[in-house]
């Protein structure tokens, strides 16, 4: 046994602090885009019946599982996925099962970087009304293509080659300088800030939304068939497993779990510290944000001016349509009545910005952890390192995405992903660790009791849903996927042009996992760790240092 080469002693400054952070990971683009989207593509209340759902049997019952995972490495000063399976299951095969843990995160934060860098863009073009002037769901996709580099034969160039790269490069930037500052000196205040926007913006928005009058001669509904059609379920579609399997979908993404993001952070809490009651605050914050504030400003808007059939047409359409093409159209339409279009606009995408940005700081939490804990290197070092090697592989997500790696990327890491890590946690913590231990773990320093009813599902039901819901997807996704009969990004196969762009994306993804096993070897190596006897449990009272 051995302890850590670096002991990394940091903590979270505040509960306010920390319970912001942890929404602020949670809260991200999936509550404004993805949601509305998916709501919209799958009947709107007929999608909010299996999504609460799963809320109960997955989302929350994770959000525990997760808390309690990372505060259990906290106590052996583990911070990284690999570390905290290996301070429960005591095996060799432990540490390397973790590594998908590292991939994961690191994949994700590159390319969903780039697109949090579209928002930073498009909320510079509300102030200038750049975009002004392309006032229907067409001209507004092709000024979206323009500034993504993706140029159709005879299509207008809105934008130059360089703006894409200058904008990833500046919000990559804020993330690691951020990333850089540490947990409560970093993290912590930017959750502060951003979060307080984000809400203020959102509900300024939502009244705007929910108060503009129907939109004679332009609109086709009022704004009381939008929320009708998102609260008013079709109760003959809950017989669709699609349904039932976007709304699972979506809880993993809304609360951003299966990332290795939450786990990090909750190594930086003590076995005093309560998770329960902070668990079930994280995710009661970020279902308020995507339903109440997501929920009543993207789809009322759409159903305004595009009627229900229009607005899931629009769902149905390219992924970031709904939240970049239609949005702006509704502010230049807004604008005719009230001329506050432009900040409308910038405050749509500001809010976009902080939701995107609050979860981006997190995904290298746990490969940062990595570094300064078993090699003993410095934060600033391992950020700005990190920085540069995200630089590398974003760039060519910039350049290449019209050949699909971004969506590639999407699907193997930030969704196929997220339910294999999801069920490898919860069958580590409830069946390894056992349901009495993992029980007794999440009540250490308590506030409140959970509810006896949560052991039971996180046991049985959470795990089962999880297999269901991979093998699902594995028959009708992951395999078309995998021999090209369909495309990670849509419906078709991959063009014989974007073959090798695939293939190369595919490659990198199973390199990082060789890179990050060739890793943990050396790291295990070099601090004499002994996976049968596990590690030398530390102070769990983590202070800044």
């Amino acid at each position: 046994m051995s302890t850590n080469a670096s002991s990394s002693n940091e903590a979270w400054g505040s509960r306010i602090g920390l319970i912001l952070a942890m929404a602020g990971n949670a809260v991200g683009l999936g509550n404004f885009l993805r949601f509305p989207r998916q709501a919209a593509a799958n009947g709107g209340g007929s999608f909010m019946v299996p999504y609460f759902i799963a809320l109960l049997v997955i989302g929350i019952p994770l959000m525990w599982i997760e808390w309690g995972i990372g505060r259990n490495g906290g106590r052996y000063r583990k911070g990284h996925f690999p570390g905290m399976l290996a301070a429960i299951w005591k095996h060799p095969a432990a540490k390397y099962v973790g590594v998908v843990g590292m991939v994961i995160p690191l994949s994700v934060m590159i390319y969903y970087t780039y697109i949090e860098s579209w928002t930073a863009g498009f909320a510079l073009f509300s102030l200038t009304k750049d975009y002004w002037g392309h006032t229907t769901q067409e001209g507004m996709v092709g000024y979206l293509r323009s500034f993504q580099g993706i140029r159709a034969e005879g299509a207008p160039v809105y934008h130059g080659s360089w703006t894409p790269y200058l904008f990833y490069a500046g919000t990559l930037g804020i993330n690691i300088w951020v990333l850089s500052r540490g947990i409560s000196g970093g993290i912590e205040k930017l959750a502060k800030i951003g979060m307080p926007i984000l809400f203020f913006f959102a509900v300024i928005l939502m009244g705007v939304v929910l108060f503009t009058p129907e939109q004679v001669g332009i609109g086709t509904s009022p704004i009381s068939d939008g929320l009708a059609f998102l609260y008013t379920p079709d109760l003959s579609k809950l017989g669709s497993a699609g349904v039932w399997l976007a709304a699972a979908g979506q809880i993993f993404f809304t609360l951003s779990v299966g990332m290795g993001s939450l786990q990090a952070y909750a190594s930086y809490l003590s076995t005093k510290d309560d998770i329960a009651l902070n668990g079930l605050a994280t995710a009661a914050t970020n279902e308020t944000v995507e339903v109440i504030l997501g929920g009543s400003i993207a789809i009322p808007a759409a159903v305004t001016f595009f009627g229900v059939s229009g607005a899931m047409a629009i769902a149905n359409g390219g992924s970031y349509d709904l939240g970049f093409a239609t949005m702006p159209v509704v502010f230049q339409q807004i604008d005719k009545t009230l001329p506050i279009g432009s900040l409308l606009g910038f405050m749509w995408f500001g809010l976009l910005f902080f939701a995107g940005i609050t979860s981006s700081v997190s995904m290298l939490t746990p490969i940062v952890a990595f570094f300064r804990e078993e090699f003993g290197i410095k934060r600033e070092t391992v950020a700005w390192t990190l920085g540069a090697f995200c630089f590398v592989f974003g760039m060519m997500h910039v350049h290449w995405l019209q050949h699909g790696l971004l969506d590639e990327w999407d699907y193997w890491a930030g969704t196929f992903g997220l339910v294999l890590v999801a069920i490898i946690e919860t069958v580590i913590f409830m069946w390894v660790f056992k349901p009495d231990q993992a029980w007794k773990s999440l009540h250490m320093g308590a506030d409140i009791q959970i509810p006896k009813f949560f052991k039971f599902v996180m046991t049985y039901i959470t795990p089962l849903f999880l297999f269901v819901l991979l093998g699902w997807w594995g028959t009708t996704e992951a395999i078309p996927i995998l021999f090209n009969e369909r495309s990670a990004g849509g419906s078709t196969p991959v063009p014989d042009a974007s073959w090798p762009y695939v293939a190369a994306s595919r490659s990198m993804l199973l390199l990082f996992g060789v890179a990050f096993a060739v890793l943990i070897r050396m790291a295990w190596k070099r601090n004499k760790y002994d996976d049968r006897q596990g590690f030398v449990e530390l102070d769990t009272n983590r202070a800044e240092g």
